[in-house]
């Protein structure tokens, strides 16, 4: 009798670990979509970049800094690693911005029908990169959590579970508020 309880404890904490293996393993595989989502949109943002830059180069001839600070920033973005994505992401941000900041200055390329077409691109872009981040984020922290949980941590240590990183910034003072003056 005793040995049918021992086969059946077993069991039971077999099963367990199975499951909770398992739940690991979709977050993790959920956490590797929510970046490819990122690197998706990531990518459309670089295809636009060049024909933005087009654009502007023909109205703007005194930006040539920005433009190729722009051009700079988004070659280092693309061959970024994974482990660096989110800085040089964030160097390029800044770049976009200051680029279409630039429109203030030639009243003509803000009425050129591309340029609105390719700003107006670009913030959808922008805002499907800022949802696939939150989305990223969300999923990395359910995954972060579960590893670091008792008595989930056991397996997670058992399979070698790591924490994954956060989509953060790594310039603190994008955080800040933009100073806008007339």
């Amino acid at each position: 009798m005793t040995g049918i309880i021992i086969i059946g404890l077993i069991v039971i904490v077999a099963l367990w670990i199975a499951m909770t293996y398992n739940k690991l393993v979709s977050l993790r595989m959920k956490v590797k979509e929510g970046f490819s989502t990122i690197d998706v949109f990531l990518k459309k943002r670089y295809d636009l970049i060049p024909n933005l830059v087009e654009t502007v180069k023909g109205y703007a001839t005194h930006e040539k800094d920005t433009l190729s600070q722009v051009v700079e920033a988004r070659s280092k973005a693309v061959s970024s690693s994974p482990e660096d994505k989110a800085k040089y992401e964030g160097e390029l941000s800044n770049a976009l911005s200051r680029l279409l900041m630039i429109s203030e200055n030639y009243p003509d390329l803000k009425a050129d029908a591309q340029f609105i077409n390719l700003q107006n691109q670009l913030q959808s872009i922008e805002s499907d990169i800022e949802k696939s981040r939150r989305y990223y984020n969300g999923i990395v922290r359910e995954f972060n959590t579960s590893i670091q949980k008792i008595p989930t941590c056991i397996v997670a240590s058992m399979f070698k579970f790591k924490e994954e990183p956060f989509f953060e910034l790594e310039n603190k003072s994008e955080r800040e508020n933009i100073k806008v003056q007339f």
